[in-house]
C-alpha cells in the first residue's frame, strides 16, 4: 500500500489525500472515521482532507439518515481522468518551456554532464529521435541493445555510422569491430559516443558500471570523436583486407604508445 501511496503522490495528491483514496477504494462506500481507523489518517484532520477530495471531484459524499459517507471515483474513471489532467499539464508545460528556451539567450558550446542511468538513457532516446541525416555510433552490445529500438526508427529518416563490439548483425552502414586481444580484456571499459547530425552528442564509460555520461554541442568536441570514429572503422576495414597479420603487430604498437 506504502508504495501504491508513492506512486500516486506523485500525480500531485499529498500523503493524507492518497492514503484516503486507496482506503475508500479499498472499502467502498464508508464514514470519515472508518477512512481515518484503515489509514492512519488522525481525525482532525480527516475531514478536511475527504472534503478536498470530493471538490476536486475524486471522492463522491452522500448523505444517509444525518451521516456522510464517501466512495471513491470509480477506478478506471480515475484513471482517466488523471491521464487526461497529466496529458493537459504536459503539453502547457511543454509548450511554455520551449517558447521560454526559443527566446532565451543562446549559450556558448558547451560540455555538461549527465547522471543516473535513465536520465542518460532518455537523453539518448531523445537525440536520436531528434536525427535528420546521420547518426555516429560507437557502442559496445549492452549499450547498443538498449538503444536499438530507436535506431532502428531513426534508420527511416537518417543514416546510421559507425561500429560496434560485439554486436550480431548491427543495423544500417554499421561496422562490426574485430576481436582483439583489447576488446577481450576484462579492465577495458565500454565506452559509447552517440552523435546526431554532427551537432549534438552524447558520450561516456559503460553507464552500467558508472552512470555517467558528457553531452556536448562542442563543434571540436564532435568533430575529434567522430574522427576517431572514423579512425576506428578505418583500421578495422585495412586488417579485415589485409593479407598480413596485423593484430599483433596493433597490439604492440598500441601497448608501446600507451606505455603499457
Amino acid at each position: 500500500m506504502e508504495d501504491l501511496v508513492q506512486q500516486l503522490k506523485k500525480l500531485g495528491f499529498n500523503e493524507y489525500e492518497a492514503k484516503s483514496y486507496v482506503s475508500l477504494v479499498k472499502q467502498g462506500p464508508v464514514t470519515a472515521y472508518q477512512v481515518s481507523k484503515d489509514s492512519g489518517i488522525p481525525r482532525a484532520r480527516i475531514y478536511d482532507v475527504l472534503g478536498n477530495l470530493v471538490e476536486k471531484g475524486i471522492v463522491l459524499k452522500e448523505e444517509i439518515n444525518d451521516t456522510a459517507r464517501y466512495s471513491p471515483l470509480p477506478v478506471d474513471i480515475f484513471l482517466q481522468k488523471a491521464q487526461t489532467e497529466w496529458q493537459s499539464t504536459y503539453s502547457v508545460i511543454s509548450d511554455s518551456l520551449k517558447d521560454l528556451e526559443s527566446f532565451g539567450e543562446k549559450v556558448d558550446n558547451r560540455v555538461i554532464t549527465l547522471k543516473d542511468y535513465k536520465t542518460i538513457i532518455n537523453y539518448c532516446e531523445t537525440l536520436i529521435k531528434k536525427a535528420e541525416k546521420r547518426i555516429v555510433i560507437s557502442m559496445w552490445d549492452e549499450m547498443y541493445e538498449v538503444l536499438k529500438k530507436e535506431l532502428v526508427h531513426a534508420t527511416e529518416k537518417a543514416t546510421i555510422q559507425g561500429i560496434t563490439l560485439h554486436v550480431e548483425n548491427p543495423i544500417g552502414k554499421l561496422e562490426s569491430h574485430r576481436i582483439t586481444p583489447f576488446t577481450e580484456t576484462k579492465s577495458t571499459d565500454h565506452w559509447f559516443i552517440l552523435s546526431i547530425d554532427s551537432k549534438e552528442m552524447i558520450y561516456g564509460p559503460s553507464i552500467e558500471d558508472r552512470s555517467i555520461a558528457f553531452y556536448t554541442n562542442d563543434p571540436v568536441h564532435i568533430y575529434l570523436l567522430e574522427d576517431y570514429i572514423w579512425h576506428d572503422v578505418l583500421v578495422n576495414r585495412l586488417v579485415r583486407r589485409s593479407k598480413d597479420d596485423l593484430e599483433q603487430w596493433i597490439t604492440s604498437e598500441r601497448s608501446a604508445f600507451f606505455m603499457e
